[in-house]
């Protein structure tokens, strides 16, 4: 009989437009069961935002002067959660910033109104979050090393602005083959088995 592997852990490389998925067990407040899509990844550290981790709050709550849009908001992480960041398809956007192709971060606030606003339906061109997650220099490959995390590249720009999946966690984990399918069946606490 053949033994599985159950350890959290692949060979995927670590990069601007990667998706990292948290592990299983991992009971953190912000982290738990969460998958983070990676804005910027190099020697001085990283940030990305947490896709699957929603607030309840308007739009315009936090900006009156924003097009009448329907948006669901995550909370992109504890660093900065009083800020308002996106991420958007509009690349003609003025200091827009390319993530991946066809995905770019932030961008002049004007003319994101404006095209959201010339946008059949904006909320699968764009979506928003409060807060960013960031690690120091080497942080994050040191806890991916202890497989708090693994790496996805497989996952499309589709799925990442789609605000309607409540179990993003789990269609990317199933994506990344059979071991980690199995793992998605894991309950949160070990204990609780």
């Amino acid at each position: 009989m053949k033994k599985i592997d159950f350890s959290f852990k692949n060979n995927e490389p670590t990069a601007k437009g990667s998706l990292l998925i948290s592990d299983p067990f991992s009971d953190d407040v912000y982290f738990g069961r969460s998958v983070v899509l990676i804005c910027e990844h190099n020697d001085e550290g990283t940030f990305g935002f947490v896709l699957n981790n929603y607030i309840d709050i308007d739009l315009h709550q936090l900006d009156d002067s924003f097009p009448d849009i329907n948006a669901r908001i995550s909370f992109g992480g504890p660093v900065s959660k009083e800020n308002l960041y996106y991420i958007h398809c509009f690349s003609d956007i003025t200091n827009t910033l390319e993530i991946r192709k066809g995905l770019y971060y932030g961008g002049d606030f004007d003319e994101i109104c404006e095209q959201i606003k010339n946008t059949e339906n904006p909320n699968k061109e764009i979506r928003f979050f409060v807060g960013y997650s960031g690690w120091s220099s080497g942080q994050l490959d040191e806890e991916i090393k202890n497989e708090s995390w693994i790496t996805a590249n497989n996952i499309s720009t589709e799925k990442i602005l789609d605000t309607r999946l409540d179990d993003l966690w789990k269609i990317c984990l199933e994506k990344q083959g059979l071991r980690f399918k199995m793992m998605t069946k894991f309950p949160r606490n070990p204990m609780d088995n």
